[in-house]
């Protein structure tokens, strides 16, 4: 199983966001960091404020946090809806289905089982626990903790931009 470049590009910006709390972080900082496009980032940073998992904040100052702690974000819950719809092979949806062998197929039960420990696994994992060492992952991006936005900043509404 492979996840998908928006996947990717979003546990990335989840984990830098957080290594970087309490700063707000730009899109611009993502990008320089992971060399990736902005114009991909800005994608994903919509759809992670629209979807309440970080907070744009206005102004010189702006940027984005996480709008929950990060212990309470999981790398599944964020899989499931980057990757949805997790259908590993073709039986796994009954309404586009043309297996015959579905229902007496071990291949597809064993992939099931497959799916659900994978996913299981990422359940158990947290933004927190991907960006737990702090030091040695900021050196690796080349950054140095932004200097932190002053409080007065104030949040701009959640995107309405889709995946």
């Amino acid at each position: 199983m492979r996840l998908t470049q928006y996947s990717n590009f979003t546990l990335r910006m989840l984990q830098l966001i957080a290594l970087r709390a309490p700063a707000v972080v730009t899109v611009d900082d993502v990008a320089r960091a992971h060399r990736i496009s902005k114009a991909h980032l800005v994608k994903v940073a919509a759809e992670l404020s629209r979807r309440g998992y970080i907070d744009s904040i206005r102004g010189r100052h702006g940027g984005m946090r996480l709008a929950r702690p990060a212990d309470d974000i999981t790398v599944g819950e964020i899989v499931r809806w980057t990757e949805a719809p997790l259908e590993l092979v073709e039986c796994f949806n009954p309404d586009t289905n043309t297996c015959a062998l579905l229902g007496a197929c071990h291949l597809s039960r064993g992939l099931q089982r497959a799916l659900r420990a994978f996913l299981s696994v990422l359940d158990d994992l947290t933004i927190a626990d991907i960006a737990l060492n702090r030091d040695a992952l900021l050196a690796r991006l080349g950054g140095t903790m932004p200097a932190e936005a002053p409080d007065h900043v104030t949040p701009m509404p959640q995107a309405t931009a889709a995946r």
